[in-house]
């Protein structure tokens, strides 16, 4: 169980409309019934407007994210977003496996892929990026994509100390990390 306790249904109807506008009708996350415990958190966390789609394809956004939680060792996340997404974003269970325990150089990655993840652990270790890292990253994705990536290591790294200081427990669907 959660170390903050998740909101319960029946949810107040303004909470309710945001959990609908989230989850398009399937039921709340812990995570997100737990950040709503308190008006404010809930508040600055939907302010962060990364739960949307954004300039990067489906498939780039889930490899950073994966990549990002992985780093973190935040299976919670992982998994929600391996469950939802992996095979909508047409990321193979090698790619997904690659996420955890492969680096930017795995084989089953294209070359802007490997800029992608490269830039993610660069991000996650010295929280900067060489000039090498950013004209690998470049040579691929255009400013709106770069500053994307950037936001979404750093929100997901939040979600991730939330996550794991939280101990939110996995969600029913989620699968664990690949040993």
């Amino acid at each position: 169980m959660s170390r903050i306790a998740p909101i319960e249904p029946p949810y107040p109807p303004e909470i309710q409309e945001q959990f609908d506008r989230i989850m398009r009708g399937a039921p709340p996350l812990v995570l997100f019934r737990t950040i709503a415990s308190s008006a404010r958190a809930w508040k600055k966390f939907r302010a962060g407007s990364l739960l949307d789609r954004g300039p990067l394809s489906l498939r780039e956004r889930e490899i950073v994210i994966d990549r990002t939680c992985a780093l973190n060792r935040c299976e919670y996340e992982w998994g929600v977003y391996v469950a939802a997404f992996a095979e909508a974003a047409h990321l193979t269970a090698e790619q997904v496996r690659a996420t955890v325990l492969g680096g930017a150089d795995a084989p089953c990655w294209s070359p802007a892929e490997r800029a992608l993840i490269a830039v993610v652990d660069a991000l996650h270790v010295s929280a900067t990026l060489s000039d090498a890292e950013f004209a690998a990253l470049k040579a691929h994705y255009d400013d709106a994509k770069i500053l994307e990536v950037m936001l979404l290591c750093g929100f997901y790294r939040t979600v991730s100390y939330l996550a794991n200081g939280l101990a939110l427990p996995r969600e029913e669907n989620a699968p664990r990390f690949p040993e």
